[in-house]
């Protein structure tokens, strides 16, 4: 009599750790996801000047020239700017740590999520000769996961496009977006009559408006995250002469 009343907690109690632990891999943001990385053939140590994200020069150099072109995390511009650790499972030939990259460009090869620069295709491995040996396989097996920007000593930066034409059209990209969230929407607000105006998202990291609003200048992103969304206001206006190609600290960093 007393062996159905066992079998029946241990069933209970199997159910419920399988219900914990399906739970857990659905909700895990820190988990690895398994995938594979190419790099540019024909770049040198650092990104390219001409990525889909609309950085330019910055989105070759930027994080020490450890930048990625991205496939479906590119997700029509709003993956740009995101950072992840990277790394290949060649346990020979790779390291733990792999390397952090940031997005850059969009792109894809042979069934790959990442096509790194040069420079960070032989950061992921342990040695000078294995990252050699990484480059010679030129597409690896690697395993990867969001993690958050950081920039201990730049605030979040304004760049106006060159193309811009004041004060007709206004383009601008934003530099050194820091944490984990991505930036979904872009207010222009006139900071005299608090008049504001939703910016299109042209392409990439590209915001733009015609007839931008007169005087100086205030932004507001949305930083949109797993489980919640935040409007961030700058400390520091976009002056009323902005001028293109020109850059403007914003006075903030931001962790989301």
């Amino acid at each position: 009599m007393g062996f159905p009343h066992i079998s029946f907690f241990y069933l209970f109690s199997t159910f419920l750790l399988m219900k914990i632990t399906v739970g857990d891999a659905a909700t895990c943001s820190d988990c690895f996801t398994h995938s594979r990385a190419a790099y540019y053939p024909n770049s040198d140590e650092q990104g390219t000047e001409t990525g889909a994200c609309g950085f330019g020069t910055f989105g070759a150099t930027i994080n020490g020239g450890d930048v990625s072109a991205a496939s479906d995390l590119y997700r029509n511009g709003v993956g740009c700017g995101a950072c992840y650790q990277v790394r290949c499972t060649n346990s020979n030939l790779c390291s733990d740590k792999g390397v952090t990259v940031v997005i850059t460009d969009n792109g894809a090869s042979d069934r790959t999520d990442f096509i790194l620069s040069r420079r960070a295709f032989g950061r992921m491995a342990q040695t000078t000769d294995g990252a050699a040996s990484l480059l010679a396989f030129g597409v690896v097996d690697i395993e990867y996961r969001r993690v958050s920007c950081s920039y201990p000593s730049k605030n979040i930066t304004i760049k106006i496009d060159e193309n811009s034409n004041y004060p007709h059209y206004l383009a601008f990209v934003i530099w050194y977006q820091q944490g984990k969230s991505d930036i979904t929407a872009v207010q222009l607000c006139e900071t005299q009559s608090f008049g504001c105006k939703l910016l299109d998202r042209s392409y990439g990291a590209v915001w733009t408006t015609t007839s931008p609003p007169s005087g100086s200048l205030s932004i507001r992103m949305l930083f949109s995250g797993d489980d919640d969304e935040t409007w961030v206001v700058p400390v520091n206006d976009i002056p009323q002469d902005w001028t293109p190609g020109n850059t403007y600290d914003s006075g903030v960093q931001v962790n989301l």
